[in-house]
């Protein structure tokens, strides 16, 4: 073999090992755009859930018996939160306010899910309200090491 032919094959061969590698890191890339894709699914999941569970709730405590017309009736803005309920035995939305709990999945761990509860103002629901209103903000947050980003939904509860 001729030092041309030498060089030849040398270069083909690193030229073979070039387009392996390149093609060996795609597709190490795309399964960890899969498993990402799996996590934030399963985070939206997790938010899900908790928000399909506490529509289930009523709307306050002090509507379960009865709706109210009165808005000074409802439970106050800074008392927000169980009435010596304990989960999983919460009977209103309210109840869900500063609710946390972790959780796993098959293909993920330490998923962080946790509830704000708030008054907002009926004319404009991304203010917060201090007083008694008929609409109730929750924020569902999920977080877990595995995420770049938590996921929050939210969702608008009222009475009428």
């Amino acid at each position: 073999m001729s030092n041309i032919q030498s060089i030849l094959a040398i270069g083909s061969i690193f030229l073979l090992s070039m387009i392996s590698l390149s093609f060996n890191g795609a597709l190490l890339q795309n399964n960890g755009v899969e498993l990402e894709n799996k996590v934030y699914l399963t985070a939206f999941s997790l938010a899900d859930d908790l928000i399909e569970e506490i529509k289930q709730k009523g709307y306050d405590e002090k509507t379960l018996l009865f709706p109210t017309v009165n808005r000074s009736t409802l439970t106050p803005a800074g008392s927000l939160g169980p009435e010596g309920e304990v989960y999983p035995y919460y009977d209103d939305v309210d109840d869900y306010n500063n609710y946390s709990r972790d959780a796993d999945a098959p293909h993920a761990e330490n998923y962080h899910i946790s509830a704000k509860v708030y008054y907002v103002l009926e004319t404009n629901p991304d203010s917060k309200s201090s007083t008694q209103t008929f609409h109730k903000k929750v924020d569902v947050t999920v977080s877990s090491p595995y995420l770049n980003n938590n996921v929050i939904l939210t969702y608008i509860f009222t009475h009428k």
